[in-house]
């Protein structure tokens, strides 16, 4: 038997105008579905990292070494024309 239970919070009152003027969308709805979009990514990320042996510090490392390379790929990919 599943359970379903009620959450409430806040939010901005800039939001809640934006949702006061569109009654017609379910709301709730949307915040189900970034929540749970949110958990299946902390999902993924839990059995990513559960066995693993790096610390906080080399994740950090490995994490700035990536960034760079992604960086020096799409600068390689760049049109000729945009680098003058």
């Amino acid at each position: 038997m599943t359970f379903v239970v009620n959450v409430t919070f806040a939010v901005p009152e800039e939001l809640r105008e934006i949702m006061r003027r569109h009654p017609e969308i379910k709301w709730s709805e949307i915040a189900r579905k970034a929540m749970w979009e949110y958990a299946h990514k902390l999902e993924l990320m839990d059995r990513l990292t559960g066995e693993s042996q790096l610390s906080e510090k080399d994740v950090l490392e490995l994490d700035k070494k990536v960034k760079a390379g992604i960086a020096k790929k799409h600068r390689e990919l760049e049109p000729q024309h945009e680098k003058q």
